[in-house]
């Protein structure tokens, strides 16, 4: 339902009072209300569910404008490569150009790069797919209408899980459970110290992932901090001169954004893609 009451949030941005904290805030967090128009006052309120309780963990699954936009970057993804796929042409036409260069980048400079000729291949779906979805995620969110769900530390944690997952899954299938985990000591270490060194390798797994987690969530968090932030002198200093420089800078943070969105895709997957390939490859 759309709704056309002011939140409280609008009123204190139209009264032009100085609470640009507040505002910052409710346009980068997570909430059950999505702007679709970009303009005060016209809401879509998302369902909201009451939590249970399942083995002690409360899970709550009402639909937030984060799990709104993650729907929404799947099926574009999805539709976008079934428009561009075309089984009986050998040679892609128009678009389906841009996104071949894009996947062979992702099977050639990433996953064979990072796994090997043959691992790399194996797992070039799945980090196309982080690519693609966590790019298209990201560039959401410089449209007013949507907003990105990246900056979500659960989504960031959910495409951590993935890559951990799969690293301990494809590592002990490889080489064994005993033998996986084995490896992560390296060799040579006296045996004194290597429960020592084990528990500071497990840590260290733990802590690779953990860093996937908060560097896409922290740099797509604060690049949308800062654009508010220099929008919003304008409602500080409460004049118009004050567009002159913080709307040329807002545009270079616009645009730095748009790199940033591809810059932080291709680090998660090609982090996905080392550590993979050191689960399975441990020798390497």
């Amino acid at each position: 339902m759309i709704s056309e009451q002011h939140s409280a949030v609008s009123d204190t941005l139209s009264a032009g009072e100085e609470n640009l904290g507040q505002w910052i805030l409710h346009h980068s967090q997570n909430s059950d209300v999505w702007d679709p128009i970009p303009f005060p006052g016209w809401h879509i309120h998302l369902p909201v569910f009451e939590p249970f309780q399942l083995f002690g963990i409360t899970i709550d699954l009402s639909i937030t404008n984060h799990v709104v936009m993650l729907w929404i970057a799947g099926l574009f993804v999805i539709v976008l490569f079934m428009l561009t796929y075309n089984a009986k042409k050998k040679i892609p036409s128009g678009f389906g150009h841009i996104l071949e260069l894009l996947v062979l980048f992702v099977r050639d400079d990433i996953a064979i790069a990072n796994m090997g000729e043959k691992e790399g291949k194996k797992f070039t779906p799945l980090l196309v797919t982080f690519f693609f979805f966590i790019l298209m995620a990201n560039l959401m969110g410089l449209i007013p209408a949507f907003s990105t769900a990246t900056s979500n530390i659960n989504v960031t944690a959910g495409l951590a899980l993935i890559t951990f997952g799969s690293t301990q899954v494809y590592g002990i299938a490889r080489n064994g459970f005993i033998g996986y985990y084995k490896n992560l000591v390296p060799h040579g270490v006296p045996i004194l110290l290597w429960p020592l060194m084990f528990v500071i390798e497990l840590m260290g797994l733990l802590a690779k992932h953990v860093a996937l987690t908060i560097r896409l969530f922290a740099n797509m968090t604060a690049g949308h901090i800062v654009l508010f932030a220099l929008l919003g002198l304008i409602i500080v200093f409460k004049t118009s001169l004050m567009s002159i420089v913080s709307v040329p800078f807002g545009i270079f943070v616009y645009f730095l954004e748009i790199l940033v969105a591809f810059i932080q895709a291709y680090i998660f997957t090609i982090l996905s893609a080392l550590f993979i390939g050191m689960s399975v490859n441990p020798e390497h």
